[in-house]
């Protein structure tokens, strides 16, 4: 196979065989973001997993003095009280390669600590998201936000303090990064990226999806955002707006009628995730929202803050499609996976939760394939390419006569299932003019492993150079544009 690849390269001058360490998604502009964050790594070298049974180890760091409280009387983890820590060694995460399981840490924050300004707010909700895009399958586990764990660089303390601590210290990171490296910790699985929604954000997305329908089980009393508009949600189907879904997802007390605590708040978020999921998906919605992208962009990424790429966002939309709600486990760590507790926290009584680790680690190994975050898929990326059997057609734009028919050869006699090769004129499309300057492939359905080998094949270098444009509709999986870099003339 390697001599034939050389005569080819005598033909076409930039051709190199893809090795795996070739393989990345190339993904840049944000379509709901505004900024790529570093993360954390290399924290104290003293660190350790540890089981938490028993009190409180004495010799905890970076407890704060301070009693700094909201208007209810709940201690701030911010401000001038926050703890030192030591700043970590930092590094750029990998970006996601299209194929490989892809984790994502959701990060709702304390409304009581947003609303009154004073210091770094703590986070409220954690829920980690992921998605294996081979073997299409998903999961959800939430974590209570009184979680006892040891926080890098800064000793034992609740789950929700991490993110204050990170942005409190202005860390690497920030806030999300030093969250996510407690997460990663705690569960014994890598994150890959966050999301951070702001509340009004929330609301007006839900909005623009014309509301979600949740099936409430029990009468609950929710307080939307604002005055003087509390409601009542009885038992049954409810159509609930922007305000009403993010009210539902906060709601907690017992005097609302939420007697499971955290643990039943968290199976409400998830329960509107997937209601979320159902009117995205719903037959018409999905290619509308796919084709406002742009216009949701400059709408709303104000209010969200994520290190995923615009090319990411909308890989996971198509890939997200293509996952049965049968193939989505949601979860949360509940009170038979934890025991109830108090200790001293910011020189006030704290009510925690501390972890049975065994009992957490069998329901992340459910999850996430035993703290794993491999693709299911094995062998090869040529031969996960030839079993994914991409349909795809070759376009000559190169300038060269016949680039589109020899390139074609070469790709089938590689193993892919090249369904048709032609001119630009032959197959216009809005995306290349009748003779690119690079090579692009248009994306319209979920192939990660046929990307991934083009991709390197082709000497990607650009995000201009993939365009995702779901359409299950058509002929193709997969256009491949042939531009002037691809053995044109200089």
């Amino acid at each position: 196979m390697v001599d034939k690849k050389f005569d080819f390269l005598n033909k076409i001058r930039s051709l190199k065989r893809p090795t795996n360490g070739q393989f990345i998604w190339l993904g840049v502009g944000l379509v709901i973001a505004v900024g790529l964050f570093i993360f954390l790594r290399g924290f104290v070298a003293c660190w350790s997993l540890t089981a938490l049974a028993g009190s409180r180890p004495s010799t905890c760091a970076g407890q704060t003095t301070g009693p700094d409280t909201n208007p209810e009387g709940t201690p701030i983890a911010g401000g001038t009280a926050v703890p030192t820590g030591n700043a970590p060694q930092v590094e750029l995460p990998p970006p996601w390669d299209g194929a490989s399981r892809v984790t994502i840490l959701v990060i709702g924050l304390d409304y009581r600590d947003w609303e009154t300004g004073q210091g770094a707010p703590r986070s409220d909700t954690m829920i980690l998201l992921t998605i294996d895009p081979v073997a299409k399958t998903a999961g959800m586990l939430s974590i209570p936000r009184d979680m006892w764990v040891n926080i890098p660089g800064f000793g034992y303390s609740k789950i929700n303090n991490a993110y204050a601590y990170g942005a409190g210290n202005s860390l690497p990171g920030g806030g999300p990064g030093l969250a996510i490296k407690t997460v990663e910790n705690f569960l014994g699985v890598p994150i890959q990226y966050y999301a951070q929604v702001s509340f009004n954000t929330f609301e007006q997305m839900i909005d623009t999806i014309d509301g979600i329908d949740i099936n409430v089980s029990s009468e609950i009393i929710v307080d939307p955002l604002g005055p003087h508009n509390t409601t009542t949600l009885h038992p049954g189907l409810n159509h609930l707006s922007g305000p009403l879904a993010l009210a539902y997802a906060r709601a907690r007390d017992v005097e609302q009628g939420v007697t499971g605590g955290d643990v039943e708040r968290a199976q409400h978020q998830q329960q509107v995730i997937l209601a979320i999921r159902d009117k995205v998906l719903a037959p018409g919605n999905f290619l509308k929202l796919m084709g406002e992208a742009p216009k949701l962009y400059s709408e709303l990424s104000g209010g969200i803050d994520t290190n995923l790429t615009f090319n990411d966002l909308r890989q996971l939309a198509v890939l997200a499609r293509d996952i049965p709600l049968d193939k989505i486990q949601n979860n949360v760590i509940d009170y038979t996976m934890m025991q109830d507790g108090i200790t001293i926290l910011d020189s006030l009584p704290s009510a925690i939760l501390r972890p049975y680790p065994d009992k957490i680690r069998e329901l992340v190994d459910k999850i996430f394939g035993s703290g794993t975050m491999q693709p299911m898929a094995s062998g090869t990326v040529e031969e996960k390419m030839k079993a994914e059997a991409a349909r795809v057609v070759v376009i000559n734009g190169t300038g060269v006569s016949g680039m589109a028919a020899q390139t074609s050869d070469y790709l089938t006699a590689q193993g892919m299932n090249v369904t048709g090769k032609g001119n630009t004129g032959d197959y216009p499309d809005k995306y290349y003019l009748p003779f690119p300057d690079r090579t692009i492939i248009i994306v319209h359905t979920g192939k990660p492993y046929a990307m991934q080998y083009l991709m390197a094949l082709m000497n990607f270098n650009s995000t201009s150079q993939i365009e995702v444009d779901f359409n299950p509709n058509a002929p193709e999986d997969i256009v491949v544009a042939l531009g002037t870099d691809w053995g044109g003339p200089p």
